[in-house]
């Protein structure tokens, strides 16, 4: 879910793979293993991916029933 959510994300702000790996400071291997689901960020970069596209952290890891228990759209970040 965090890789199909992270690629979506990217591509709806019009960002290249080598742009996020430039704004997180990590290799773009680094980061195109996080869209292959190959690997994991940290905490410190999850937040930093959350910020560059303004959505929570929840909604990245695919914590939808969460977020709509707190009345958040999901689809407002789709």
């Amino acid at each position: 879910m965090f890789n199909q959510r992270l690629r979506s994300s990217r591509i709806k702000n019009k960002y290249t793979q080598q742009n996020m790996a430039d704004l997180l400071e990590i290799s773009l291997n680094a980061y195109q293993k996080y869209e292959q689901a190959e690997r994991m960020p940290s905490f410190d970069t999850l937040v930093k991916i959350a910020d560059i596209f303004a959505v929570p952290t929840d909604y990245l890891l695919g914590r939808d029933d969460f977020l709509k228990s707190l009345g958040v759209s999901v689809d407002e970040y789709l």
